[in-house]
């Protein structure tokens, strides 16, 4: 018998539909004999216990939520479907399906929250990535267990999986005062954004720790999203201010890649009269020329810790507050000089 459900396998070992589940289980409460009889009936109709079937006995739907804005799921700059696909390698082993939706990056009061937060078809949500705080007021009324990833509204209410930011900033700013020692520069988008944010007080505090100075007139955060074409807007209006800079930290890789566009444009040479160094390491790095120096974070990494930290809250009936930091690693390429 094919396509077998767990009503057949009531029916054949004529028991309820939750006895089965608890047979699935492994339930102590189960008579052997009722066990045995059961277990009978699943071989015999060839049945395979099914999410819906295991969540009558653990009343949980066996789904996570996975959420992040449109604009976060992009084919040119893939940092978040890589944490996406790390949550995907991890559910299997926990025994989760993920659900994966976007919302408008300009969520407001008049958008509706995700289907499957409405209907409660989730244990779970890992939101990847800044979303707007009016997303966040609305999430809250639902009384999921939240992780969010790559940001950290509330240190308090949330758990969060977090990138070691400050120290990649530094990292990436010592390996450049070592090798071109001054007028090293940086550019960023969205500097509210704690990631951001806290990779400019790397490069702040590396400057300062070498025993130089900040000049401000080397820092360009004027941008509102760290995209390639703004990458390329911060590095002319850098330029134009300033007529020696030797290198360049970009808060991410793709304002990176749109500063050395902007380089090339101009005549100016990687790294001979400018090193430039980003951060994140996506795909296509070492696909450019000259080849992207940059701060490796292991973003697959990030989606498997954060599973395995949902796993952990939904197990213990713990709401939030737990932090996971992920380490990240200096990659040094060809568009910086070499110490």
């Amino acid at each position: 018998m094919t396509n077998s459900t767990i009503k057949d396998v009531a029916k054949m070992a004529n028991v309820s539909i939750a006895t089965v589940s608890l047979v699935v289980h492994d339930h102590a409460r189960i008579s052997k004999e009722t066990k045995e009889k059961v277990l009978a009936a699943i071989t015999k109709l060839n049945y395979h216990p099914s999410h819906s079937a295991r969540g009558l006995v653990k009343r949980k739907s066996g789904n996570i939520g996975f959420i992040l804005t449109d604009d976060h799921f992009l084919r040119t700059e893939p940092f978040y479907t890589h944490i996406f696909i790390g949550t995907e390698f991890e559910a299997h082993e926990s025994e989760f399906y993920v659900l994966l939706t976007t919302i408008d990056s300009n969520f407001n009061d008049d958008n509706k929250l995700p289907r499957f937060i409405l209907e409660r078809n989730i244990d779970g949500i890992i939101v990847a990535g800044k979303v707007p705080s009016s997303f966040i007021e609305k999430l809250n009324k639902y009384h999921f267990p939240i992780i969010f990833v790559d940001y950290w509204p509330c240190t308090k209410k949330y758990s969060g999986v977090l990138v070691d930011n400050v120290n990649g900033g530094k990292l990436a700013t010592e390996y450049l005062i070592k090798s071109v020692n001054k007028n090293i520069a940086f550019i960023g988008g969205d500097i509210e954004h704690p990631s951001i944010s806290d990779r400019l007080n790397g490069y702040k505090k590396a400057i300062l720790d070498s025993g130089g100075s900040i000049n401000e007139r080397l820092i360009d955060i004027i941008e509102d999203y760290p995209g390639r074409t703004n990458g390329y807007n911060a590095a002319q209006r850098l330029f134009d201010n300033n007529k020696d800079i030797k290198a360049i930290f970009a808060c991410n890789d793709a304002m990176a890649i749109g500063a050395m566009q902007y380089m090339k444009d101009n005549g100016i040479k990687i790294p001979d009269d400018c090193s430039i160094i980003g951060f994140d390491d996506v795909v296509s790095d070492d696909a450019i020329e000259p080849a992207l120096s940059t701060i490796r974070v292991p973003k697959m990494e990030m989606g498997t810790e954060a599973m395995k930290l949902m796993a952990h809250l939904i197990k213990n009936n713990i709401k939030g507050n737990q932090k996971v930091l992920i380490p990240v690693e200096l990659i040094i390429r060809k568009s910086t000089k070499r110490i």
